[in-house]
C-alpha cells in the first residue's frame, strides 16, 4: 500500500501553473475527490486538458468558477455556462480540439509520438495556424501530441500495486491519460489484494500509476 495517499496529500503535489490532464466525460469517470481537494488547496493558474471543464459548480466547474484555471484544452465546453462567460470576459483561454483528435493526441503523447496528420478540422477555424499537408491528394493538418505534468484519473478498482480496472463508459479518456503525464494519481472506489484482479480485466498496469487515492466525493 505504498502508493495509497490522502486526497489532501495528492493535491499538495500540484503547484501553481501546472498542466494537468483530468479524466471524465461530463462528470462520468471524473476524479471528483481529487478535484475537490485541488480546489481546497488553493492552487491556481492551471492549464487543464479534459474533454470538458465540468458543469456549473460541479467537478472542474468549481475551479473555473473560482478563477483557478488559466487555460482549458478540450472538446466540449459549452455545457458549462461559466466556461463560456469566463472565455468571453477574457479570464480563460480555450483551445478546442475535436473529440477523436483529442483522444488520439493524448494517446500519441503517451506513446512518445510527436504528433500526427488528420483530415478533421481542415478548412475550419480549428485549422488556423496549423501546418497543412497534402497526402495522396487529400488535405491534412498536423496535430501535436499532448502531455502533462500530472494526470488525475478515475478507475473503479485498483490492487495494492496500482493495477487499474474501469467500469463501462467511466473508462473514457482515463487509460490514455495514465500514459501521458509525468505523475499519475488515480482515484479509485476500492483497493483489493494483489491477485484479486483478473489479468484480462486490467487496463492500466501499475507501472503507470504513481499514487492511489480512495474516493470520498460521490457523483452529485
Amino acid at each position: 500500500m505504498k502508493k495509497l495517499i490522502s486526497a489532501q496529500k495528492a493535491a499538495s503535489l500540484i503547484k501553481d501553473g501546472s498542466r494537468i490532464m483530468v479524466g471524465g466525460f461530463g462528470l462520468v469517470g471524473s476524479p471528483l475527490t481529487l478535484i475537490h481537494s485541488l480546489f481546497l488547496s488553493g492552487v491556481k493558474d492551471l492549464e487543464i486538458i479534459s474533454n470538458n471543464l465540468g458543469e456549473p459548480g460541479r467537478g472542474l466547474g468549481v475551479l473555473v468558477r473560482n478563477k483557478r484555471v488559466r487555460k482549458g484544452i478540450g472538446s466540449y465546453f459549452t455545457s458549462n455556462p461559466d466556461v463560456v462567460k469566463a472565455y468571453q470576459m477574457g479570464e480563460l483561454e480555450i483551445e478546442l480540439i475535436p473529440q477523436g483528435t483529442l483522444s488520439e493526441a493524448i494517446r500519441a503523447g503517451g506513446a512518445g509520438i510527436a504528433g500526427f496528420y488528420t483530415p478533421v478540422g481542415v478548412g475550419t477555424l480549428l485549422a488556423a495556424g496549423k501546418e497543412e499537408r497534402v497526402i495522396e491528394e487529400k488535405k491534412y493538418i498536423f496535430q501535436p501530441s499532448l502531455k502533462a505534468d500530472f494526470a488525475l484519473i478515475k478507475a473503479h478498482k485498483a490492487d495494492e500495486l496500482g493495477n487499474l480496472v474501469y467500469t463501462k463508459s467511466a473508462r473514457n479518456f482515463n487509460p490514455n491519460m495514465a500514459t501521458a503525464a509525468n505523475m499519475v494519481i488515480a482515484e479509485v472506489d476500492e483497493i483489493v489484494k494483489v491477485g484479486e484482479l483478473s489479468p484480462e480485466e486490467i487496463v492500466t498496469p501499475h507501472l503507470y500509476v504513481d499514487y492511489l487515492v480512495l474516493k470520498e466525493v460521490e457523483m452529485p
